[in-house]
């Protein structure tokens, strides 16, 4: 498989903006961000494409969101690189809702009091580091602290990290869902390594299809920590497989996409009960009535 990624300059608003657009649509890109580049101050409008990305699409949706022409940089990305890994190189423990998300090099240095997860720079997405990881953690250990469950999903897992932390708590399976298979060996293998691989079920799932996520149906507890697109469209789903009175945790939410989520959710008898905001990222946590 071919990545190139396509990357632009912007103020903070128009790459956010942009995401948006390219996110909108299933046929131009595999993901888009926009980052604050920490030595210049420069945010930056970046999307991973597959192939030969379509440069005139860009430039349309830049025309009809930002209202003038962009100059893009299209670079090759080079497959023989974990560019995750790389890009996590030199990252501190990080502690959010007393969990303690580590690498296998801070491992003598856990302190006391906290659940210690070790996650390592692996080919999936989440180690704790990023805001919504960890606003989901705090979201899960508020959760934990009101009430006990029995049933827990996590749809989108990633490396595994909020199944793991979920299973080191309670002691109970979650079911881990993901639709790349890298991400379900990944979390397989995380799981085994944090001593709760009898606990963490992964399988690879398109969304919540899948009929071990049917047979596991209802739950009392669903994290998601993916993005504010995919979300409104599981919506329907989240409901059917939600128990009454479940906790829905949703994450990978940007400030300013927060309210569409809402109210997506509230229309299917998710309503909103507490908001967790990390910089520009909102973790929300529902209840379905």
């Amino acid at each position: 498989m071919t990545l190139s990624q396509v990357s632009t300059p912007l103020t903070k608003d128009q790459a956010y903006a942009l995401v948006d657009a390219v996110m909108a649509r299933d046929d131009v890109a595999v993901t888009a961000s926009a980052h604050e580049d920490a030595e210049t101050g420069e945010w930056v409008f970046e999307a991973t494409c597959i192939e030969e990305p379509d440069l005139e699409v860009f430039n349309q949706l830049a025309r009809e969101v930002l209202g003038g022409d962009v100059t893009f940089g299209v670079e090759a990305i080079d497959p023989e690189v974990n560019w995750v890994a790389k890009s996590l190189e030199g990252l501190k423990p990080v502690i959010a809702g007393g969990f303690y998300v580590h690498g296998s090099h801070d491992a003598d240095a856990i302190p006391g009091g906290v659940t210690a997860i070790r996650i390592d720079a692996a080919q999936a997405f989440g180690t704790g580091h990023h805001e919504t990881t960890a606003g989901c953690l705090e979201a899960i250990d508020n959760a934990l602290k009101r009430r006990r469950f029995r049933s827990m999903l996590d749809v989108g897992t990633g490396t595994g990290v909020l199944a793991i932390a979920l299973a080191k708590r309670t002691h109970l399976p979650v079911i881990a869902s993901d639709i790349d298979p890298i991400a379900v060996t990944t979390t397989a293998e995380n799981a085994r390594d944090n001593g709760v691989g009898r606990f963490v079920i992964a399988i690879e799932a398109t969304g919540l299809e899948h009929r071990q996520i049917a047979a596991g149906a209802p739950y009392d507890l669903i994290a998601a920590n993916i993005l504010a697109g995919p979300l409104v469209a599981l919506a329907p789903a989240m409901r059917k497989a939600a128990g009454k009175g479940a906790t829905i945790i949703l994450s990978g939410i940007l400030n300013h996409q927060a309210p569409r989520v809402v109210s997506a959710y509230a229309r299917q008898s998710m309503v909103l009960k507490h908001k967790i905001i990390k910089k520009e990222w909102s973790t929300l946590v529902l209840e379905r009535v």
